[in-house]
């Protein structure tokens, strides 16, 4: 094979792998950050994501295993690994209230508006009791779900696509649990992160800001999808220094930057994630994280609509309905081109 014909096959492997990773997503979109309720507060979260009517929805569930002290034991939303009584199952707390809308998808068949849903996994406990109860759990919704096949080896195998798609992230021994166990030629029902790279050894602050900001896309993403692991989730630090408590004025820097993480992670067929743009007054605080604000709506909102335009997949925030209305407006603008 002569060197062009080598590149010219390798550019057509590099575009093959990015559709067939990157198909079922339809992004931006909106990922409802903490989607569940916490401390017993905050119980209109699914509901208020929901009520958006995007599609598709991010939703993201933390999961906790709680043991019932005869060898079993369930999954449960919540954020934190000590429970305090009154935690929802995963079942209850989402599954049963999204079966309607989903099994109305099937029946409808129309599958170009699929994936609806995305549920994200947030595992705070990574027991392997845990992950199999919740591979249980999706096969009992299998119907529902956007699955691939398990190869031989670790190369992208295309989608099947159904109204929802689920991931996780890369905790411990998830990899083993959800794919490296399965044989070949059987379904996978989850799909995983690519691991995030150890930036540096420094407890300081400033030296990890500046080791996040700084990283170039190449070091901060190293290689792209496999078969099991077809996204990327990063904090916003390595987009602003610092994150969102140390963000200055939004710039041409920022955007250049930002957009060229988002290149990366496409060029490798990686769906991309950032967490978590909020942007609010104490006064209109709803249980949301100090460290994730940027102080006001007008502040996030210039990083809600940069994140729209550079393509980042799914953007994270507590602030659903804001985002969502951003959105809107980014797709009548798009419309009127």
């Amino acid at each position: 094979m002569t060197r062009s014909l080598a590149l010219c096959f390798a550019a057509f492997l590099m575009v093959t792998v990015r559709a067939e990773t990157l198909a079922p997503l339809r992004g931006p979109i909106v990922d409802a950050h903490n989607c569940y309720t916490e401390g017993g507060k905050w119980a209109d979260r699914l509901s208020r994501a929901l009520g958006t009517r995007q599609r598709p929805i991010g939703i993201e569930q933390d999961l906790v295993w709680r043991p019932d002290g005869r060898g079993g034991g369930t999954s449960v939303v919540a954020h934190d690994p000590e429970l305090i009584g009154g935690e929802p199952t995963l079942d209850e707390h989402f599954f049963k209230v999204v079966a309607p809308t989903l099994d109305a998808a099937l029946a409808a068949h129309e599958t170009s508006a699929w994936p609806l849903i995305v549920l994200h996994f947030d595992f705070k406990t990574n027991e392997p009791e845990h992950h199999r109860y919740v591979m249980t759990l999706l096969r009992t919704y299998e119907r529902w779900l956007t699955t691939s096949a398990r190869g031989a080896d670790d190369r992208v195998q295309p989608f099947k696509i159904g109204p929802l798609l689920v991931l996780t992230e890369a905790g411990e021994n998830q990899q083993r649990d959800f794919y490296d166990t399965l044989p070949a030629g059987s379904t996978m029902l989850i799909f995983g992160t690519v691991p995030n790279v150890s930036l540096t050894n420094s407890r300081d602050r400033d030296v990890q800001a500046e080791a996040a900001v700084s990283a170039a896309p190449s070091v901060l993403l190293p290689s792209g999808a496999t078969n099991y692991r077809r996204w990327a989730n990063f904090s916003w630090a390595v987009v602003e220094r610092g994150g969102q408590t140390r963000a200055g004025e939004w710039d041409a820097a920022d955007s250049a930057r930002l957009g060229a993480i988002v290149t990366r992670a496409h060029e490798l067929g990686l769906w991309l994630r950032f967490y978590t743009l909020d942007g609010f007054a104490p006064i209109d605080d709803r249980g949301w994280s100090a460290s994730y604000n940027f102080g006001s709506v007008a502040a996030v909102r210039v990083r809600w609509r940069a994140a729209i335009d550079a393509g980042v997949d799914l953007i994270a925030t507590d602030q659903y309905e804001g985002l969502a209305a951003e959105l809107a407006a980014a797709t009548k603008r798009s419309a009127v081109r």
